[in-house]
């Protein structure tokens, strides 16, 4: 507040007006207005936090199960999974820079895009639940993952839009998105896949008898899912208003985002993002059929995968601390390094499954400081007009490029390690996946530097960068 008022009285005045100082009532309500009411209001958080809860929920009922489906109900190989599961992500994450950024950072607010795209994004996830036909479910799957995935990169862009201090505050609010997920993995086999329950003091506090047809019944997890992202879609509506900068520099918002990776930093955190991402695909392409293969029932898989969440809270809750502490660097290096400790101890033949669901635990370390991690880099880089742009570039990589590498590398050890009439040979294939993890955090512990700097945005164009190299 004292940043503003100073601001305010040091407004520039017009000659011949003495000491009357004249306010700028357009700058101050694009500017100063909203920095105000973001330290001020307390339902900005609640309605954030909202957000995040929904935006996974719905994503996270019906991807653990989907593999299982397929190839057990619908009988696709592997590699058809992996290309409807990676392409239709890739598909939407090429194309968020065009369409979400593009329309969120010049000419819509973000809010109304994020709920017209959940809304339309709703319509066609049903529709793909009815499907059986491999082509249909591969082009379905594309035109829906062009809908939603650029909604990943727009509930960021919201959050750091509405936030005083990203670094401190947004793990805070993206914790909420883990609980949506969690929510939804617990609550999806209770009602859905269960009868004759009973309730338990250990996790998952519920035990029941499989109701019949169970992997059939699992293709209502994308039926419940769109249901639920239209009551998200209106409730977007209601988000803090986060108006496009029409003002900018330069009108292709994601040329100018793309020009922030050229920055050597940048450039590092894609590459390993690109290797991370690859792999991170795959776990929920093969988790499910995996621990399927290991014993553990259908009902247990979804609340044993959400271990990981409920870990990646514990570490959302401390990220702040432990990148103010140990600085970007090394915290993406300890969630790359968690890739392949996780992926490793899948890869074991001899464990017990209790050990390999406990293993899930390495997911918190995944998921908090390799990808929030490097979502708060790539904002702390970023300049004020291309923030939606630069999130939504990065998730050509991490969304994009990554999933169709996934489906490329799926369809490669699927036909290196099939074993008779089992689809797959998981303990080599998680042991590849390991040594990617081992590859991608010696490349980026080893070339990775820290060039920003609290308060300081990069300058792509005409200018020299504003931050310093720092080893």
């Amino acid at each position: 507040m004292l940043a503003v008022a100073k601001s305010l009285f040091n407004t520039p005045r017009k000659p011949g007006t003495h000491d009357t100082v004249l306010l700028d009532f357009t700058e101050l309500s694009q500017n100063y207005l909203p920095a105000m009411i973001k330290q001020s209001n307390p339902t900005v958080t609640l309605r954030l936090c909202v957000m995040m809860f929904l935006q996974y929920a719905v994503w996270g009922i019906w991807l653990p199960p989907l593999a299982k489906y397929l190839g057990t109900e619908l009988k696709f190989s592997p590699a058809q999974i992996g290309w409807i599961m990676g392409l239709a992500g890739s598909a939407g994450a090429l194309a968020a820079p065009f369409i979400a950024g593009q329309l969120a950072d010049r000419y819509f607010r973000t809010e109304r895009v994020l709920a017209s795209l959940l809304a339309a994004g709703a319509i066609v996830q049903y529709i793909l639940s009815l499907q059986t036909s491999y082509f249909a479910w591969l082009f379905l799957s594309v035109l829906y993952s062009v809908m939603y995935m650029p909604t990943l990169a727009l509930t960021n862009s919201v959050a750091f839009a509405n936030l005083s201090n990203s670094e401190k505050q947004f793990p805070v609010i993206r914790v909420w998105g883990t609980i949506g997920w969690i929510a939804a993995a617990w609550l999806f086999p209770l009602f859905w896949l269960l009868k004759d329950i009973q309730f338990q003091w250990y996790p998952p506090f519920y035990q029941g008898t499989e109701v019949e047809g169970v992997t059939a019944k699992l293709i209502d997890s994308m039926r419940i899912s769109s249901i639920t992202a239209l009551g998200y879609a209106c409730f977007c509506l209601f988000l803090p208003a986060t108006p496009p900068k029409r003002n900018a520099v330069e009108p292709l918002a994601f040329a100018k985002a793309f020009g922030l990776f050229k920055r050597p930093s940048l450039a590092v955190l894609m590459l390993a993002g690109l290797l991370i991402s690859t792999i991170h695909q795959i776990y929920f392409i093969q988790a499910w059929p995996f621990l399927s293969a290991r014993g553990l029932m259908e009902s247990r898989i979804q609340p044993a995968m959400s271990i990981g969440q409920f870990a990646e809270i514990a570490v959302l809750a401390v990220l702040g601390l432990l990148i103010a502490k140990l600085g970007f660097r090394w915290v993406i290096t300890i969630g790359a390094t968690a890739y392949f400790l996780r992926y490793g101890i899948f890869a074991m033949d001899s464990l017990p499954i209790e050990v390999i669901v406990a293993s899930q635990a390495l997911h918190g370390f995944c998921y908090a400081c390799f990808f929030a991690g490097a979502y708060i880099y790539v904002d702390r880089m970023a300049p004020d007009d291309v923030r939606n742009s630069a999130q939504t570039v990065f998730a050509i990589v991490m969304l994009g490029l990554g999933p169709i590498l996934s489906a490329m590398l799926m369809q490669g050890l699927q036909a290196a390690f099939k074993v008779g009439d089992n689809p797959m040979d998981y303990s080599k294939m998680w042991g590849t996946l390991a040594a990617i993890g081992l590859v991608t955090t010696v490349i980026f512990a080893a070339f990775f530097r820290d060039e920003s700097r609290s308060g300081d945005k990069v300058t792509i164009a005409g200018a020299e960068p504003s931050i310093s190299e720092t080893a």
